[in-house]
């Protein structure tokens, strides 16, 4: 693995998951995390011993910061979680104008890129698997941003061809360092909370819907695939490969946390909102022999058993 490496987004879920899996297989690797707090939490890098720049992304001086050696592999997660954030200019210029900033740095450089797309640009479709190839239609403005993002990708990568690039549809990610994000934790997280807080689990409609849950560790594990890959280049899909519904996930939480809750359904607010999502994960076990080891029920599991679950439930 490269010995200089840059995590845009360090302390967030997924960032602080990936710093400290980085810093526990590589231990003398120099790694700088970027974050502005916005989505971060310090708690998530308990351990963490590198270089923590705290700053905005779009707004930050690269040149000033790396100088003449930049880093070997970047890791861009740097972003608005939120998918309720309505506000297309919001999301525009947090998402896409700092990863444009982020790529005219890199530009001409000699490194692997790694950057987080979303699920969120299949948008809402009638398939029963989202296959990378397939029609992007986002239905919120996260996910708009996201596909800016791939398209601004595409064209750095045809003109820095020497640079691998590799955007990673992320499906819905669950587990260790989630909780500071609140509304914007996973629904396994949100829904684990509910239970442990005494309070009734509460799902839109009947609970029907489907999601392609991927636990974080396989998503760390694909992240880091993803860098290392010969054929890492161009946009993947990460998810476990199954879609549960949210019911299923009720069952495995009562089991995980010895409960009995019952889920109470209500109307669907987000007309964005996706009715199934399953990862088709062909064309990234064909570029990086991504595997994913999480069932449901075994993440679940492996969740309670980190501690994690149900944690810092203050809503």
């Amino acid at each position: 693995m490269a010995r200089d490496i840059l995590i845009t987004g360090g302390a967030g879920f997924i960032g602080s998951n990936l710093a400290l899996e980085i810093q526990r297989r590589e231990p003398g690797a120099e790694i700088v995390i970027v974050d502005d707090f916005r989505s971060g939490s310090f708690p998530n890098l308990e351990g963490f011993r590198g270089d923590l720049v705290t700053a905005e992304v779009g707004l930050l001086d690269w040149h000033r910061l790396f100088g003449d050696r930049p880093p070997e592999m970047v890791f861009h997660l740097a972003s608005i979680t939120d998918t309720t954030v309505t506000d297309t200019a919001t999301q525009m210029l947090a998402n896409v104008e700092g990863w444009r900033r982020l790529l005219a740095f890199l530009a001409g450089k000699s490194l692997h890129l790694v950057y987080a797309s979303s699920a969120a640009v299949y948008g809402v479709t009638s398939s029963p698997q989202n296959r990378v190839g397939d029609p992007e239609r986002p239905a919120n403005a996260y996910g708009f941003s996201k596909l800016q993002m791939e398209h601004l990708a595409r064209r750095f990568s045809g003109e820095n061809p020497k640079i691998p690039v590799a955007g990673l549809r992320y499906f819905n990610v669950y587990g260790p360092r989630e909780s500071h994000k609140k509304k914007s934790a996973s629904m396994i997280g949100q829904l684990a909370c509910q239970i442990r807080s005494g309070k009734t689990p509460r799902l839109f409609v009947d609970g029907s819907q489907r999601r392609d849950f991927v636990y974080i560790a396989d998503v760390v594990d694909a992240t880091l695939a993803a860098a290392l890959a010969p054929k890492g280049n161009g946009v993947f899909n990460v998810g476990s490969g199954h879609s549960r519904s949210f019911n299923e996930v009720i069952s495995c939480l009562n089991v995980a946390l010895g409960t009995q809750a019952k889920p109470d359904y209500f109307p669907c607010p987000y007309r964005f909102f996706q009715p199934h999502t399953e990862a088709d994960l062909s064309a990234t076990k064909d570029a990086f022999g991504y595997l994913p080891r999480f069932s449901l029920e075994k993440g679940v599991y492996a969740y309670r058993e980190s501690g994690w679950l149900g944690r810092d439930c203050e809503q």
